[in-house]
């Protein structure tokens, strides 16, 4: 069974589709996690109330989004 076994010719394309997917997840995940505990924070333990969390979270949230995007290279 280890002859059968050659050192780069596998096709890892479902490997390599999964951990895309698990880093995508983290990215975007970490993202939504950072901006619900900044609503969540300013909500509830300041004076800031509802718009003064939700406010800073929708900046954070399209920062986030513009920042974490996957960039388009160029090329032919």
């Amino acid at each position: 069974m280890a002859s059968e076994y050659h050192r780069g010719e596998m096709d890892i394309s479902e490997q390599s589709a999964t951990y895309q997917a698990v880093m995508g997840l983290t990215k975007w995940g970490s993202l939504a996690i950072a901006v619900a505990l900044l609503v969540l924070t300013l909500w509830f333990c300041t004076t800031a109330g509802f718009l003064g969390g939700l406010i800073p979270g929708v900046v954070m949230a399209a920062l986030g989004i513009l920042l974490l995007r996957e960039k388009k290279t160029g090329g032919h």
